[in-house]
């Protein structure tokens, strides 16, 4: 698939169908998410794949009753990496470049899905300490996104984006 195609194609699902996520295209996904740029090549992040359905059932409850976290059948768990990019960072490290290094990868694993004919939906809205628990996340790393993964239940609406004009400017 194109690369554009597979960026105009991308929507947010949030219905998903139970079909379940073939192995090989996870591992794919999460190829990709290796090979996305981190700050310093650090790779200040780590990847939790959560496939149980009462963790995924815990999930919703974090997340402030998204049901389609238990529809999806793989839902990954972004975690920034603090002290792995304060290493050469410091504090910059800390507090920006891991959470940085965590969304690019999370970015790349939604669109190496996409490619592969799954869907996903970003999802930022969570109690940090409550999915940290749910996938049993070691205290110095900090939860930054959720991507369901599936294949589609609907599909959904092109929505309006803003325009270049409105959304670019000259320095």
């Amino acid at each position: 698939m194109d690369f554009f195609k597979i960026v105009e194609d991308r929507r947010s699902m949030r219905k998903y169908a139970e079909t379940p996520v073939e192995e090989e295209k996870l591992h794919k996904i999460l190829e990709t998410a290796n090979r996305a740029p981190s700050a310093g090549n650090l790779q200040g992040y780590e990847i939790y794949v959560v496939r149980k359905l009462e963790q995924r059932q815990a999930l919703v409850k974090a997340a402030w009753d998204q049901e389609f976290l238990a529809e999806a059948p793989v839902v990954l768990v972004f975690c920034a990496n603090p002290p792995r990019s304060a290493v050469k960072y410091g504090e910059r490290g800390t507090t920006l470049y891991s959470i940085q290094d965590a969304t690019i990868a999370c970015s790349y694993s939604q669109l190496a899905a996409k490619a592969q004919g799954l869907d996903t939906v970003w999802v930022g809205a969570f109690d940090e300490a409550a999915v940290s628990e749910i996938v049993n996340v070691s205290p110095d790393l900090r939860p930054v996104a959720m991507l369901p993964i599936g294949y589609a239940g609907r599909v959904p609406s092109v929505r309006p984006r803003r325009e270049i004009s409105d959304l670019v400017h000259e320095a």
